[in-house]
């Protein structure tokens, strides 16, 4: 992530200082960054961690060369610096993470060399420490332009047993050029740069409650009120932020951590170069995440809700509530949180068609592709998912509602995917409806037992593959067209199951497009009948199993679409020119 992660303080003597950054350089060091070009230069490697080398670079300057550095450096002179204001003691040649991945390196010391830099990063601090603060002082903010670059400021107090109400104030900022990049970090920076705070804060709340056992500081002053406070500490203006820590390792610790924040920051988001308009599927994916995303914030804060509401509850109650829960939870798994296992007993589709035979894969295939539910019954819970991993592949992703497993019959509006124990019973009406198929895996006798003649059987000879329906199809029907450009696909055997993965998506992507032209056609425009047949004609699905195919998959279109369908038809533009 191109940006500079910094930590400054408000001196009581000095006002808003830098005290600690780090940056990212992606070319070569450049001469004056720690000096570490220079002969007589050595590099001792401390820690390895996450694909980062970190090295602190330890140089012996001559009183010329620290003159010559001071005068040239942008930072504020010495003489304006107190201990609170600096943090590596003079001649520190910083510290340097080299990322052997990126070939990217991190350098932290107290101001950026570069004028510029030191320019942009002075004014967040100065901003961050007075006129940008949020409410109560302490806590995240946003600010910025495009000329200064736009800062998340986190401001937080530390304990100091002889500061001016106890406490010193800090801010950790991070400064970038792009402000859409940061705002979407916001989540991300704000946990993180919490934790580094809680861990500051812990270790000086501790040196503060050792120093005020030892010597009551609020006593003393109370005695001494009307001696002018200043000169009560004896000279004693700041103190550097690692005796208040009591930490020696402090820079190096924060220069850790603030080197793993830039990393994982520019890491967690991605750029992908997406070749044409998403698809159907990209489309209800995405809104599915999404979704998902708001649940889980939702139930993370109903949850907290209730921990504040909800009694303690014995150990053997607890333990029978979450047993349900999840069994629950199980039983109203929806498709779109549920993962398939990694274990694969079908191979691919055309593995199936070879277990199951020609007849019943087509018969299975038809009521798929209708959207009619499809039932397997078996005690291998792996079988079943393996099963449904397949067969869901010749379906759009928002026409697919699975419960995996259950121990109880799910009605067809719930999941037209659905895995049941065998001791499960099934509705009378259910087991003679034309709109169900049910596979039944039963354990085979030696004498039904399968040759082992295809791919990897050794795992399916010992089942036997019963599938009935209240309406099986005839050999001799049609069918819809896409069910047979796939069993076509399938029985050729010059091509590759990777090409006929890809000749499924194909499929699939011109029957989504047939469904997107007749959802704009009758739902959007509300054209008569007879130009729905006319429509269907020309798309050459006017079969009647071509026109339930396509009537169920446009319930797998996504809302994005439809929204702006929808927004496209009332519009003003839009109403004149249909006009």
């Amino acid at each position: 992530m191109n940006a500079i992660v910094a930590l400054c303080h408000f001196c009581e003597l000095h006002g808003p200082r830098t005290l600690f950054c780090t940056e990212v350089l992606h070319a070569p060091l450049p001469q004056g960054a720690g000096n570490g070009d220079s002969s007589g230069q050595g590099e001792q490697a401390e820690e390895e961690e996450g694909g980062i080398q970190m090295s602190s670079r330890v140089r012996a300057h001559s009183p010329a060369e620290g003159a010559s550095a001071e005068s040239s450096s942008p930072g504020p002179k010495k003489s304006d610096m107190c201990e609170g204001c600096r943090s590596l003691a003079a001649g520190h040649p910083g510290y340097i993470s080299h990322d052997k991945e990126t070939s990217i390196k991190y350098v932290s010391h107290q101001h950026p060399n570069h004028p510029q830099l030191f320019s942009i990063v002075r004014q967040a601090c100065v901003r961050s420490l007075s006129c940008e603060v949020c409410p109560g002082r302490e806590g995240p903010i946003f600010f910025g332009d495009e000329q200064h670059g736009f800062v998340f400021s986190h401001t937080f107090f530390i304990k100091d047993s002889l500061a001016r109400g106890f406490q010193r104030w800090y801010s950790i900022i991070a400064i970038m050029m792009d402000r859409i990049y940061l705002i979407n970090s916001w989540p991300f920076l704000l946990g993180k740069i919490r934790g580094i705070i809680d861990e500051l804060q812990g270790k000086a709340l501790k040196v503060f409650e050792a120093e005020q056992f030892g010597c009551p500081q609020r006593a003393q002053r109370m005695n001494t009120a009307f001696t002018p406070f200043l000169h009560q500490r004896n000279g004693n203006a700041a103190r550097s932020l690692t005796s208040l820590t009591s930490d020696d390792n402090l820079w190096a610790c924060l220069h850790t951590s603030f080197a793993w924040l830039l990393k994982a920051c520019g890491s967690r988001l991605t750029e992908k170069l997406l070749e044409g308009a998403p698809t159907e599927d990209t489309l209800v994916q995405m809104e599915k995440l999404a979704d998902l995303e708001e649940e889980s914030e939702s139930w993370d804060n109903s949850e907290a809700e209730e921990e504040e509401k909800a009694p303690v509850l014995p150990e053997s109650t607890e333990g029978r509530e979450l047993s349900k829960c999840l069994t629950d939870s199980s039983l109203l798994s929806d498709c779109g949180n549920w993962q398939p296992r990694k274990l694969s007993v079908f191979k691919s589709l055309r593995h199936m068609r070879q277990v199951l035979g020609a007849p019943s894969f087509r018969m299975l295939a038809w009521h798929v592709l209708m959207g009619n539910q499809v039932i397997w019954k078996s005690r291998d819970v792996d079988l079943v998912q393996s099963a449904f991993e397949v067969l869901r592949t010749m379906l759009p992703v928002g026409c697919v509602r699975i419960i995996p497993y259950s121990n109880q019959y799910e009605e067809a509006y719930r999941c037209n995917f659905l895995g049941l124990s065998p001791h499960v019973q099934i509705p009378v009406h259910v087991l003679s409806s034309e709109f169900v198929v049910i596979v039944e895996v039963h354990t085979a006798t030696r004498s039904t037992l399968h040759p082992v003649g295809y791919e990897d059987d050794q795992s399916l000879s010992k089942y036997e593959f019963v599938v009935t329906s209240g309406s099986p199809v005839a050999a001799d029907r049609v069918g819809p067209t896409i069910l047979n450009k796939i069993e076509a696909a399938l029985t050729n055997q010059n091509l590759s199951v990777d090409v006929v993965d890809q000749c499924l998506v194909c499929l699939k992507e011109e029957w989504m497009n047939k469904v997107k032209v007749l959802f704009k056609f009758t739902k959007v425009d509300s054209r008569p009948k007879e130009d729905t047949q006319k429509l269907l004609s020309v798309l050459g699905a006017s079969e009647e199993d071509n026109v339930k195919l396509l009537k169920f998959w446009m319930t797998g279109l996504s809302k994005t679409y439809k929204s702006h369908l929808m927004s496209t038809v009332r519009s003003p533009i839009a109403s004149e020119s249909r006009n």
